[in-house]
């Protein structure tokens, strides 16, 4: 048997750093050897709990099964583990001590045969990989990563157009996971928003969130489906804080409803992220006479966003998150063209038009907000497998779905604008996986000050004048 020993230190309270050590899903992000994780038991962290664990090797890979055999929060857990090549009992035990946690890791490796034989010669580099591994725990604990910057390759491919686009992709995907830092931020405690969370982006989304422990407020419009979603969401995550509020928000009157409610509960918001979206091949009305895209698209966020500032600003550090579109590249801000007319309607250019005006926004709340501590930001999620791009745009699934990044990848930025520590340190910015990214890509695309202004100014007006609600 060979057996390893390590003790840690971190500045950080013994239960924040039990709850992310317990959860072996964290392992990709502070050992070295491991780079895929996942839980397989519904339900909270806890005694019986299982996990599966890939691990590199010299030559190819291992997988671990990880069982849970003891758990006392805040204090001890104990996880057995088992594979073909050797079992193992790591015991992890956590103390407060003088105003930082301590930190115990032990485990112990029983190889079997005939690999047993090789322990000897083994020892040496299984105790150098747990010290690497530790101190990966450690960093990861004290939560001090840098502000986030654009590296020097995206930068590149940005400025050559096709590699920009070609980033869009799961291989975009997966090349930047390469630099990721962790994220160990705890969101217990913190109340957010995600607006479209029946499918796709919005559910993705809301399943890690709920994970992490936040307390969930799902907007959807349909009651069955919402109903099913949070419970399927307390049942696979074992977190309680999860409830929905219905809403059409293609519907302004919808929009204020649901904007009043939340301002009567009167709780401070966290994090709002305004995902929902959908994109309309054929021209349309809402039963309050908007071009759809228009109202869903653009209106509605700016219209909830602007009515929940209180409760944003009440939160004292809080975050607004807009998910906009990669499509955005092809169009330049026209106000005079974000409610098309049908002779002038295109469902992928309408819905990049409100895309790129909601980005422009985003710009212009994080300057008007920073005073109040509200850090907003947008991402785009690449080109995504979802069931909204499945049915709006068939033959562009049909063309690219083996290069389509999965719900969970397109949703990775998201979740980590709304929880990484260093996320909150910018506002303004354009993300894509987890990088501040270029909002044009071409020059033609540039909108000037004029524009910019023209665009605030009309949704303002449009907000107080033009709204002719049914």
């Amino acid at each position: 048997m060979i057996s390893l020993t390590e003790t840690i230190r971190v500045a950080r309270p013994v239960q924040e750093c039990f709850d992310y050590a317990a959860d072996f899903r964290t392992t990709p992000e502070w050992d070295a050897t491991a780079f895929k994780a996942k839980k397989l038991s519904d339900g909270p962290v806890g005694l019986g709990s299982t996990f599966s664990v890939r691990c590199r090797l010299p030559l190819g890979s291992i997988e671990l099964s990880y069982t849970i055999t003891e758990f006392e929060p805040a204090k001890l857990v104990t996880l057995q583990a088992e594979s073909w090549l050797f079992s193992a009992v790591d015991t992890i035990t956590f103390a407060e001590e003088q105003g930082q946690t301590r930190i115990d890791y032990r485990a112990d490796f029983s190889y079997k045969m005939p690999f047993a034989a090789l322990e000897g010669a083994l020892k040496n580099g299984m105790q150098r990989m747990g010290k690497v591994a530790l101190r990966g725990l450690q960093r990861a604990l004290e939560d001090n990563n840098a502000a986030p910057e654009i590296s020097s390759g995206s930068a590149t491919a940005d400025r050559l157009l096709w590699p920009g686009l070609a980033m869009f992709s799961k291989w975009g995907y997966r090349r930047g996971r390469k630099h990721w830092l962790p994220m160990s931020a705890s969101l217990k405690g913190k109340r957010m928003i995600v607006t479209g969370a029946s499918s796709g982006l919005g559910l993705a989304t809301a399943r890690e969130l709920a994970r992490r422990g936040a307390e969930l407020i799902l907007v959807m419009r349909n009651p069955e489906r919402a109903t099913a979603v949070v419970e399927d969401l307390k049942t696979e995550t074992g977190n309680p804080a999860i409830r929905h509020e219905l809403a059409d928000l293609s519907l302004m009157a919808d929009v204020d409803a649901l904007a009043q409610r939340l301002l009567k509960q009167g709780q401070p918001i966290d994090v709002l992220v305004n995902n929902a979206g959908a994109l309309f091949n054929d021209w349309g009305e809402t039963a309050e006479g908007l071009e759809q895209s228009f109202a869903l698209l653009l209106l509605s966020p700016w219209r909830l966003t602007q009515a929940l500032h209180p409760l944003l600003k009440a939160a004292g550090q809080s975050r607004v998150v807009n998910v906009v579109s990669g499509g955005m590249y092809s169009q330049k801000l026209r106000v005079d063209r974000l409610e098309a007319t049908p002779d002038d309607y295109a469902g992928a250019t309408a819905y990049a038009r409100c895309k790129r005006a909601l980005t422009v926004v985003t710009e212009e709340w994080a300057q008007d907000w920073a005073e109040d501590g509200i850090v907003v930001n947008a991402m785009h999620p690449g080109w995504a497998d979802t069931p909204g791009v499945e049915t709006a745009l068939p033959a562009f699934h049909t063309l690219t779905r083996l290069i389509l990044r999965s719900p969970e990848e397109g949703a990775d930025t998201i979740i980590w604008l709304c929880a990484a520590s260093e996320a909150g340190t910018v506002s303004g910015k354009l993300f894509l996986d987890r990088e501040p990214r270029t909002t044009h890509l071409l020059s033609r695309t540039r909108e000037d000050s004029a524009e910019r202004e023209k665009l605030m100014r009309f949704l303002e007006g449009f907000e107080i004048e033009a709204l002719a609600v049914a």
